[in-house]
Parts: structure tokens; C-alpha cells; sequence
């Protein structure tokens, strides 16, 4: 996968939660933190989309918790949490609030992170996600696997662990290891991530969706075999003035349809830019 030269990484130290590393950098001074999917990474999510970002705004796109390079405890995984890390991450990197681009798991994580941090947050760009994951009997088969494993997995061998989440895993996508990278696939710590399905599971944020407040776009990938169109446009109906942008493509189109997911990501990231604030610039960040 080419990185784009001005994107660097770093390990950041979040005060009292751990280390984590984060992609950075890009030709913009406007921040857009992008969250990346349940059982992916920063860089296997979004990869195809850093060129184009990398030229218009200042990147900053973390490994979630048990995913990749992200953060590790022993700590009960929650969603809640995970909008915690980005919110501490933020905290010591920008200095006001920054447009946040989140896909399927991503994209309730940037939810929880409104709710939570709206003082962080000037704008939202929705992929490919919902308000709730737990709708269809496939659903409930699936998390209520994963509820099991994430009880029992800690018993296994890590080789073990790992063989079972990956066939979980294209079971629910489709996706071929091949496609995803196995370098950073063989980083998870795959205990977390069977929690963080458990959680994504337990995920509804019809309650309080309808009170953001913040210029939101929906990105919603119409032929999507893992979150329901009706679901994504259903989030968008929820929020008052969140513009829609269809991607024709399934729940893999960011890997496999970069030439017709990121024209939409950008359309969506630039509808949100122009309804939120004035541009604010990043603090420096050693490398």
C-alpha cells in the first residue's frame, strides 16, 4: 500500500490509558480525524482515501484500541472508551474542535465522540454506518457469537484466537485476508476485538442521534451487504440536516472502489467544511 510521503506516523502517549500510534500529516491546515472499521486499521481503511485527503487537510487517523498498533490493556472494551481515546488524542493535538470522518464501527465511535466531546467536534462525515447494528437475525447470530468468544477466547492460544476471528471476519465482510493486509491484521489483539464487536452490537444511538447539532454528511454505500442502506439512511433521516451521498458500492468499496468512494468522501467532508466553522490549524506534534 503507497503512503503518501506527507503522511507520517507517530506513538502518542495518552495520559493514563497507554501508547497509541497515529497516521499524521498531509498539505492542509483544517484537522479531519478519520475512525476506521471494526476488525481494520487506520491505514487498511483508509489508505485509498490519504492521497486525496492528504492534499486538501491535516490527517490524523489512529488505530483504534486492540486494532493494529492501538492501544493495549486489559481493560473491558466498550465504545464508549474508544471515543474516550480519540477525545484524549485530541485533546493534545488540536486545538479546537476538528471535522471527524468515521466508517461502519468508526462511524458510532464519531457518535459517542459528539455525545460525549461536543466541544471537539465541528463536523461529521458518516460512512457506511448506522445508529444501530443489531437488526437482522444474521446480526444477532454474529454478536451473539462474538459475546461468547469474547468470554472464552482468553483461554485460547493467540494462534487459535486468530484463525477463528479472521474466518469470523470474512464470514461477515466477504473480504480475503489477501485484501486486507495480514501484516496489519496480525497485529489485533483479537480478545479486544471480539469486544469491540460485543459492543458495536450492543450500539444504539437512536435515543439521542436526532440531537446532534453539528453539520453532518451521510456517506451511504447503497448495495452494502453488512450494514443495510436503509439503516445508513435511516441515520441520515435522524439528523437534522445531514445531507446524503451515495456510494455505489458494498462495505469494502473504500478497498476495492477507492475512485467511487473518495469523490463522495470528499464531497461529504467539503458539504460539512462549508456549513461548520473557520479553519483552525493543528499544534506541532514531535515525531
Amino acid at each position: 500500500m503507497h503512503i503518501p510521503g506527507e503522511l507520517g506516523c507517530v506513538d502518542i502517549e495518552l495520559t493514563g490509558r497507554g501508547t497509541t500510534w497515529v497516521r499524521i500529516g498531509g498539505h492542509g491546515t483544517r484537522p479531519v480525524v478519520l475512525l476506521h472499521g471494526w476488525t481494520a486499521t487506520a491505514d487498511l481503511n483508509w489508505g485509498t482515501s490519504y492521497p486525496a485527503l492528504a492534499a486538501r487537510y491535516h490527517v490524523i487517523a489512529p488505530d483504534l484500541r486492540g486494532h493494529g498498533r492501538g492501544l493495549r490493556t486489559r481493560q473491558p472494551f466498550d465504545l464508549e472508551t474508544v471515543a474516550a481515546d480519540v477525545a484524549a488524542l485530541l485533546d493534545l493535538l488540536a486545538p479546537g474542535p476538528v471535522l471527524v470522518a468515521g466508517y461502519s464501527m468508526g462511524g458510532a465511535v464519531a457518535q459517542l465522540l459528539w455525545r460525549e466531546r461536543p466541544d471537539l467536534v465541528d463536523g461529521l462525515v458518516l460512512c457506511a454506518t448506522a445508529a444501530t447494528f443489531n437488526g437482522t437475525s444474521r446480526e444477532r447470530t454474529l454478536f451473539g457469537v462474538l459475546n461468547g468468544l469474547s468470554v472464552v477466547a482468553p483461554a485460547f492460544p493467540a494462534r487459535v484466537r486468530s484463525t477463528a476471528a479472521l474466518r469470523i471476519m470474512a464470514g461477515r465482510t466477504g473480504r480475503s485476508v489477501g485484501v486486507l493486509g495480514r501484516s496489519d491484521l496480525a497485529r489485533h489483539d483479537w480478545v479486544q476485538v471480539a469486544r469491540a464487536g460485543r459492543s458495536l452490537g450492543r450500539h444504539d444511538a437512536r435515543p439521542w442521534i436526532g440531537r446532534i447539532d453539528r453539520p453532518t454528511a451521510v456517506v451511504a454505500t447503497i448495495r452494502d451487504e453488512v450494514v443495510p442502506p436503509h439503516r445508513q439512511l435511516d441515520l441520515a433521516g435522524r439528523i437534522h440536516g445531514a445531507t446524503v451521498h451515495p456510494v455505489a458500492g458494498g462495505h469494502s468499496v473504500v478497498l476495492n472502489g477507492p475512485e467511487r468512494f473518495v469523490p463522495q468522501l470528499l464531497a461529504a467532508l467539503a458539504s460539512v467544511e462549508q456549513r461548520s466553522g473557520p479553519r483552525r490549524g493543528l499544534a506541532p506534534v514531535a515525531r
